[in-house]
C-alpha cells in the first residue's frame, strides 16, 4: 500500500505525545501529568445551556461562520480584555484551535514559503505547516531568556522567502509568556519584512501574575496579525471543541472557503454552552485559575526540593524541569520513569530538537494528585542517584 501514501505525511513523525499514552494505557495504576486538559468538568451553568439547546431543539446548522451572538460576544471579549479590534464578520468559529492553525495555514501558504515556528512549541505547528505545502524555520528558544523570543533571533531566521510566524504565549510546553515591551522590540521587524503573524493565545486567560498582552494590539499589527484561540483551556470545554479565529477581512474569507467544504460549522449546542461561557464564565476563570496558581508553587517548590532546575511558568498550565544532570535523555527518562514508577511526563523532544534535557509537566491536576506524583518522581531519582 506504500504506492498510495502521500509522501508528505509519511515524513511527518506521529506526535511524541501520543507514544507515551500508548504505553501508560497497557500499565495499571499509572498517574498521568502529560495531558494538556484541565481536570475541571466544564462548569455547571455552561453544560445546562448545552442541555437546554437540544431540549429546545437547537439542533441545526448555524451559519458556517458561527452564530451571530457568539461572534460578537467573541468581538467584545478580545476588545475588553486584550484591546483586539475585530468585528463578528471577520471571525469565524471553529472546531477548537486545531482547526482554525489549520485553515489559517492552509490559506496562507504557497509551496516554497517559509513558515517560522518557535522551539519548544506545542507539537502541530511544524506538522501543519508541512501539511499545507510549507517549510517550517526553526527558532531555538532559551531558558536563559525565560523561552521569549529576542529580536536577534528572529532577525537571524528571517529570509526571502519568510511569509509568517507563529507565536504561543503563554506557551505550551514551558507555560512562557511574552510581554508588551518583548513584543515591542520585535515588532518593526516584522513589519519591515511583510510578514503575517499567527498568534496563537489559548492559554490567554491562564496567566499568573501579569495580564496577558496580544502582539495584535500593537499600532501596525492588526492587518497583519491572525488570533487564534478558544474555550477549552479558559473554561475547562476541551470535549465540546469549540475554537475561533479571526484576523483581516481578506484572510477570513479565505480561510472560511476551507472550513465551509470542510467542516460545514461547529456543533451547534457547544456554540451556544460557549456564548453562556463568555457572558458569565468571568468567576470559573478566576476559581480556576487560582487552583492553578497553588498547584503551579508546589510543583516549583517540590523541583526545589528535588535539586532539579526549573524555569518559573508565568502562563498555562505546564512545568518543563531541566533533567540534564540526571545524564538521561528526555525519552529515557520519561519511559524509565513510566515503567518503574507508573508516572506519565511528556519528553521535551516531543516539542522540538531543543526540548532535549526537559520534561513537560502537567499541573492540570488536583492537588493530591500532584503529591503522589511528586512522591513517585522522588523515589526514582533516588534510584538514579544510588547507582
Amino acid at each position: 500500500m506504500d504506492k498510495y501514501i502521500s509522501k508528505t505525511i509519511k515524513e511527518i513523525k506521529p506526535s511524541g505525545i501520543r507514544r507515551f499514552f500508548d504505553i501508560a494505557s497497557t500499565i495499571p495504576g499509572c498517574i498521568s501529568l502529560g495531558v494538556g486538559e484541565p481536570d475541571f468538568v466544564t462548569p455547571e451553568h455552561i453544560r445546562n445551556i448545552g442541555i437546554e439547546s437540544l431540549k429546545e431543539g437547537k439542533t441545526f446548522y448555524t451559519s458556517n461562520q458561527g452564530l451571530l451572538e457568539l461572534r460578537q460576544e467573541i468581538a467584545k471579549w478580545n476588545k475588553v480584555r486584550y484591546n483586539l479590534e475585530t468585528r463578528a464578520e471577520d471571525i469565524i468559529i471553529t472546531i477548537g484551535g486545531s482547526e482554525a492553525l489549520d485553515i489559517a495555514l492552509r490559506a496562507i501558504i504557497n509551496p516554497g514559503d517559509e513558515v517560522i515556528v518557535l522551539d519548544p512549541s506545542y507539537v502541530s505547528y511544524t506538522p501543519g505547516v508541512l501539511l499545507a505545502g510549507g517549510t517550517p524555520r526553526v527558532i531555538e528558544l532559551k531558558a536563559k531568556n525565560k523561552f521569549r523570543l529576542t529580536y536577534e533571533e528572529l532577525k537571524g531566521a528571517i529570509n526571502k522567502k519568510t511569509k509568517a510566524i507563529i507565536l504561543n504565549y503563554p506557551n505550551n510546553p514551558t507555560g512562557a509568556i511574552m510581554e508588551e515591551s518583548d513584543y515591542r522590540k520585535i515588532v518593526d521587524l516584522i513589519i519591515d519584512n511583510d510578514l503575517l503573524v499567527i498568534s496563537d493565545e489559548i492559554y490567554a486567560e491562564l496567566t499568573y501574575g501579569k495580564k496577558h498582552f496580544s502582539i495584535g494590539s500593537l499600532p501596525g499589527m492588526k492587518d497583519r496579525t491572525i488570533i487564534i484561540s478558544g474555550f477549552s483551556k479558559a473554561f475547562s470545554m476541551t470535549g465540546w471543541r469549540l475554537g475561533y479565529i479571526f484576523g483581516p477581512e481578506a484572510l477570513i474569507k479565505q480561510m472560511l472557503k476551507i472550513h465551509q467544504y470542510v467542516i460545514m460549522c461547529s456543533p451547534t449546542l457547544a456554540q451556544y454552552a460557549g456564548l453562556e461561557a463568555l457572558k458569565v464564565g468571568d468567576k470559573d476563570i478566576a476559581y480556576m485559575r487560582g487552583e492553578y496558581d497553588k498547584r503551579r508553587k508546589f510543583l516549583l517548590g517540590e523541583f526545589t526540593r528535588l535539586g532539579m532546575d526549573c524555569f518559573e511558568p508565568e502562563g498555562a498550565f505546564y512545568c518543563f524541569p531541566s533533567i540534564k544532570r540526571f545524564l538521561l535523555s528526555s525519552d529515557e527518562f520519561a519511559e524509565r520513569l513510566l515503567r518503574q514508577e507508573k508516572l506519565v511526563v511528556v519528553p521535551g523532544t516531543a516539542f522540538g530538537d531543543c526540548g532535549e534535557g526537559f520534561l513537560r509537566i502537567s499541573y492540570a491536576s488536583n492537588i493530591d494528585t500532584l503529591k503522589e506524583a511528586i512522591n513517585r518522581l522522588e523515589r526514582f531519582i533516588k534510584s538514579l542517584e544510588n547507582k
